[in-house]
């Protein structure tokens, strides 16, 4: 009940839900939001994503998300642009703020973050909410529009999806290259802004690449480590530790490919081994929330990771870190002034 809670991602914006009202469907809106004592919520916009995509080696050459368009009836300047859907998913999140009557706040910068940390100590009903994008073929290959972007609030992008782009490979991509000439302006493009640059999905290649040139703290929004389940979606331990390097976090995903099981003791047991790694201060949940994998649980049940963590032996102090600090301390360093 005292913990500060931060999830690194959740793809509800993605969905045609109104996630201003408690749902019987999903994982995440802000009424269970609230009864789960979530402080902040990472929401990433998601602007395509192959019919047929595995965790081995996946084309670019279709695209689920056009149906999906289509069938939730989005503005027609989405079906063809990716950066239309990115922004269209980001305004979706400004309106649920808008209307919430100041109960959702969408963190932009430091003074945002120490703001809304003074607000919620003084025992104000809040979430907080902040905005990711997967996969920078968003930017249609115009960095003018990751300043775009950034206008509409997104302070976190991940290099590449499912497939490999014109910034760099996939884990998952047919070439799984490192970060390209336009992939390296982008990510000094997003220091100089003040932007979180995340590894989730990223090719080994561009891992290396990103690790060697940022000065600040990287992070995998959602991911698993492969000595805990081993398949290409996943980190190694070395992956881990060249994270933990840059002062950054590793987001422990929820579902099946990423800890191995289907219940909160794999999460936890997969939570505690990168902790082991490089200590509790580097780990953070990144649940992937509403990212159409099935769940062990909604966000209500975050209590039952907490009593698995226990059950694993974690310290109180060290849970603190991994429920949210440790998010909250990279955003707090990062984010502009």
């Amino acid at each position: 009940a005292d913990l500060f809670i931060v999830d690194l991602h959740a793809d509800s914006l993605l969905w045609d839900r109104d996630l201003s009202t408690r749902l019987s469907r999903g994982s995440v809106d802000i009424p269970r939001l609230i009864e789960a004592n979530v402080a902040i919520q990472s929401f990433f916009l998601v602007t395509k994503t192959p019919w047929i995509s595995t965790v081995d080696r996946t084309s670019p050459d279709s695209d689920a998300i056009t149906t999906l368009i289509i069938a939730q009836d989005w503005p027609d300047k989405t079906r063809d642009s990716l950066f239309e859907r990115a922004r269209h998913q980001a305004s979706r999140l400004h309106e649920l703020a808008e209307q919430s009557g100041g109960g959702v706040l969408i963190l932009k910068s430091k003074a945002d973050l120490a703001a809304y940390r003074d607000r919620r100590l003084r025992g104000e009903t809040l979430v907080g909410a902040v905005l990711g994008v997967e996969g920078a073929h968003a930017l249609e290959g115009d960095l003018g529009n990751l300043e775009r972007l950034y206008e509409a609030g997104v302070r976190i992008v991940a290099p590449t999806h499912f497939f490999d782009n014109d910034i760099g490979g996939s884990a998952h991509g047919l070439d799984k290259g490192g970060l390209t000439e336009l992939g390296r302006a982008m990510v000094n493009a997003m220091e100089a802004r003040g932007m979180v640059l995340d590894l989730a999905h990223a090719s080994s290649a561009v891992i290396d690449d990103a690790a060697a040139i940022v000065s600040g703290p990287l992070i995998v929004s959602h991911t698993g480590v492969r000595a805990m389940c081993d398949n290409n979606r996943n980190l190694t331990d070395a992956q881990v530790r060249a994270i933990a390097a840059t002062g950054g976090v590793v987001g422990i995903g929820f579902w099946k490919k990423a800890v191995c099981g289907t219940d909160a003791a794999a999460v936890a047991r997969s939570i505690v081994y990168a902790a082991s790694l490089v200590g509790a201060e580097h780990v953070a949940l990144g649940s992937d929330f509403d990212g159409a994998v099935p769940m062990p649980f909604d966000v209500t049940g975050l209590p039952l990771l907490v009593d698995a963590l226990l059950e694993e032996g974690m310290s109180e102090h060290d849970i603190r870190l991994v429920m949210g600090e440790n998010a909250a301390r990279v955003y707090g360093e990062v984010f502009p002034d």
